[in-house]
């Protein structure tokens, strides 16, 4: 009889932690729609490939592309001073990349920065757009690359802000990696990541904008969207094939015939400006190096003008 109650003392354990596991995906999952009524979409849709795109649109003139990084979404470009500036000027497009805000991203397919730009040229010939100016933010620069190389037809020039383009040992990716390893990622995301992320929001928002302070404009941007399961899925995804990428592109950049800017701020605590922006300028003949003194991994929210005489310069050599 005791030996019994010792066999069903670690079932029924197992039990009562599988049921608070399903209480708090139940919970993580009525926190998201919570998220997404709090915070509807703000611009349009269009079905690409059977793939549910989401961008937002402002002003008139060429277009700007713009691609915003790991983690974020089109919120994080269009609340920010740049986005301002440069519709005066500019038709801009921001997207939302697969994963993020409201734009979807199939499990069947494994999106790499190639295979989002095949994504976003089809977006972008759906809305008119044949060729474009192409902006991207930190991980969105790994996209608007691939947009060069695969398709340069479309690109007249790019603006890479705060890139990672040089492979090498980062022990943050990979545990930043763990929400997109099968079933257990599932599990993390629907359990312990969130709850992890809406903690150290505040630490991570600080580190992205040190060493300059927080800009008030990034205020726009909905934390709890950031922290959806689905969200934090594509956000490790894109953490685990960032070395990886970076070390199969990095021989091809000087396919790159457009114009190029490179921005960095000299003090971004996310990627070594001299191992990536530098080295990258240095790789390319048709590039300018627009560097920020006390600029973090947000130019465009914290330096917005600078930004912009990236885009002039890039115009102008286009």
């Amino acid at each position: 009889m005791a030996q019994r109650h010792l066999l069903a003392r670690p079932a029924a354990l197992a039990g009562l932690g599988a049921a608070a596991l399903g209480i708090t995906a139940l919970m993580v999952s009525a926190r998201a729609r919570k998220a997404e009524r709090d915070n509807p979409p703000t611009g349009r849709f269009i079905d690409v490939e059977g793939v549910q795109v989401h961008y937002a649109e402002i002003g008139e003139g060429d277009p700007l592309v713009l691609l915003h990084g790991n983690g974020s979404m089109l919120q994080d470009f269009m609340a920010s001073g740049f986005v301002k500036a440069a519709a005066k000027h500019y038709r801009v497009i921001a997207f939302d990349r697969p994963g993020y805000g409201y734009t979807e991203r199939p499990r069947s397919t494994i999106w790499t920065p190639a295979a989002q730009a095949g994504l976003l040229r089809s977006a972008l010939h759906r809305i008119g757009v044949s060729n474009a100016l192409v902006l991207g933010h930190s991980w969105g620069a790994s996209v608007a690359i691939a947009l060069g190389l695969e398709h340069p037809e479309m690109v007249r020039g790019l603006i890479l802000e705060s890139g990672y383009y040089y492979g090498s040992v980062r022990a943050d990716v990979v545990l930043m990696s763990g929400p997109a390893v099968p079933l257990l990622g599932d599990i993390l995301r629907y359990t312990v990541s969130p709850h992890a992320a809406r903690l150290l929001w505040p630490m991570m928002i600080r580190k992205l904008f040190s060493p300059a302070p927080v800009a008030a404009t990034f205020d726009a941007v909905p934390p709890e969207m950031a922290i959806r399961p689905s969200q934090l899925r594509a956000s490790a995804a894109e953490s685990a094939l960032m070395i990886p990428d970076a070390l199969a592109v990095q021989g091809r950049y000087g396919e790159l015939t457009m114009p190029v800017a490179i921005v960095a701020g000299t003090g971004d605590r996310m990627v070594d400006v001299d191992e990536q922006a530098v080295r990258l300028h240095r790789a390319l003949p048709n590039s300018s190096l627009h560097v920020t003194e006390g600029g973090g991994h947000m130019v465009h929210h914290t330096a917005p003008h600078d930004v912009m005489a990236a885009v002039y310069a890039v115009a102008s050599g286009a």
